[in-house]
């Protein structure tokens, strides 16, 4: 019998962990490091600095955890589908060691965190698995444990796992680790903030000068420090030219109530058509359905095609949550962690997690307390934000190809529609009136939202996001919601609101 789907809330793990609230400063702030970004990675960061006797500021604009970190399916995991073999096939097998050892790291950095601050945050131990589909995946999840073989880490083949359907084989990897995000999130802040360190909610960094001292202009006060670290996820500072090598991509899960029990590995296909799952309690996490920034499908459809997953292999009684991420890729398949620029020397990055940043952003933490130590770590070349790949060097033609196509494009299509009265309830287009494009949401209650089309950030033009009621940039990937606040940068300002 077909169950009807259940109004479904946000993001299961920001559901389900109490807020905590960090004020806002009301007068400047001075201290050692200021990290911008309150996720696993600044938070991460800046405990582990603060560890070392710095005294540190973590400027979040929204609430601790509220962003990608509390947005993901909860996975810490070196076995992260197949993304060694990508790595080895690119740069060599000895950077593919590095981002395997630097991945294990991160994995035995959360447990013992988690341990040393008493979190609860639900941490268990568990298998991961890179599985096939069906024989058409057989040959990446084979490379992938080669690589991983090769790596040093201590895979094995299998051919079945704890799934409701056949598989063609698995690589899997023992003792990672699944968590609560949002909870352990909340856990580092509590560890940070005291003894002369601050965490900082609804304090959107705007601008910094990298001067002697640094100084970060916010919406509120401004921070002075002597190093700063952008772990915005997206780097929000122009310089550097990151938006021109990070490649946003969107991707969406659920969360469902099932009968009987749900698989206990960490599991995600190694096909194009990606399945994430693990279980958390009685319920069966599903992810996939991804997609590039600002795409036209960005619709309701993909939360509908992964539900549709879980109901033809599980006894679905109800679907929970729904959510969705976004995440940056280098252009080159390696994230970018360490000095903002080739003579920076007192501004830092961490970026381009490609999906797996609760592992990325850990790992980031590790680099960034020794590179802000002055120390040299074994790692730093391998995800110098200053490399040159030349082999991947037509991608980023094509990234930036891409760029420009949309940033011209979207300037000549045609308008939807010529007036915000033909706008229906629930849906959003573009109308033109005297000043240009602008973007009209109306709300289900008749309520109308019309914003400026023109992302803040260089200028192109958004467009709507079904899925999430939101104007989405495909360009760069900054989002805003439907009456012009930023959502996700490399934006920090907000859309010019239109007269409805």
């Amino acid at each position: 019998m077909t169950v009807p789907t259940v109004s479904a809330a946000e993001s299961l793990w920001l559901d389900t962990a109490s807020p905590a609230t960090y004020p806002a400063p009301r007068d400047d702030v001075r201290v050692d490091v200021a990290v911008l970004g309150g996720g696993i990675t600044g938070l991460t960061t800046a405990l582990l600095l603060k560890r070392e006797g710095a005294r540190v500021a973590v400027l979040e604009a929204a609430r601790v955890g509220s962003g990608v970190t509390g947005c993901n399916t909860g996975k810490v995991t070196a076995l992260q589908s197949t993304i060694l073999s990508t790595i080895r096939s690119r740069h060599g097998p000895e950077k593919a060691k590095v981002y395997a050892e630097a991945s294990l790291a991160a994995v035995e950095l959360v447990a013992e965190l988690s341990a040393d601050e008493g979190i609860e945050c639900d941490l268990e131990r568990r298998p991961a698995f890179t599985y096939a589909a069906d024989n058409t995946e057989i040959e990446a999840v084979e490379q992938e444990a080669e690589a991983a073989g090769e790596a040093g880490l201590g895979t094995r083949l299998v051919d079945s796992i704890d799934l409701p359907y056949p598989v063609a084989g698995a690589v899997r990897l023992d003792d990672q680790v699944e968590f609560q995000p949002t909870r352990y999130a909340r856990g580092l802040a509590a560890a940070v903030d005291g003894d002369g360190s601050h965490v900082l909610e609804e304090t959107r960094a705007l601008s910094v000068e990298t001067g002697s001292p640094c100084r970060v202009h916010t919406s509120g006060a401004t921070v002075t420090a002597g190093q700063v670290v952008d772990a915005t996820h997206y780097p929000l500072l122009d310089r550097g030219l990151y938006f021109a090598r990070l490649e946003p991509t969107r991707s969406y899960c659920i969360a469902a109530r099932i009968r009987g029990a749900p698989p206990q590995g960490l599991s995600i296909s190694a096909g194009s058509t990606t399945r994430s799952l693990r279980s958390y309690g009685d319920l069966l996490i599903v992810g996939g359905e991804g997609h590039e920034t600002g795409a036209e499908e960005a619709s309701r459809a993909r939360y509908d095609r992964l539900e549709q997953f879980a109901r033809r292999h599980w006894d679905v009684e109800a679907i929970t949550h729904r959510w969705s991420a976004q995440d940056p890729t280098p252009y080159d398949d390696l994230p970018v962690i360490g000095r903002y620029g080739p003579r920076s020397t007192r501004l830092f990055v961490a970026a381009g997690f490609m999906k797996w940043g609760l592992t990325g952003g850990t790992l980031a933490a590790i680099l960034l307390r020794d590179l802000l130590g002055g120390r040299d770590h074994l790692w730093s070349s391998t995800f110098d934000p200053s490399r040159v790949t030349l082999r991947a060097a037509p991608r980023l033609a094509q990234l930036n190809a891409k760029v420009a196509f949309d940033f011209i494009g979207d300037r000549v299509r045609p308008v939807q529609t010529g007036s915000q009265e033909d706008v229906p309830r629930g849906e959003a287009r573009v109308v033109r009136d005297e000043s240009g494009k602008t973007g009209v949401y109306r709300d289900e209650s008749g309520g109308v939202h019309a914003v400026s089309l023109r992302c803040t950030h260089l200028g192109c033009l958004l467009r709507f996001n079904a899925a999430e009621r939101s104007w989405d940039c495909p360009c760069h990937g900054s989002r805003f919601d439907v009456d012009g606040a930023v959502l996700e940068g490399p934006a920090t300002r907000p859309l010019e609101r239109k007269q409805a």
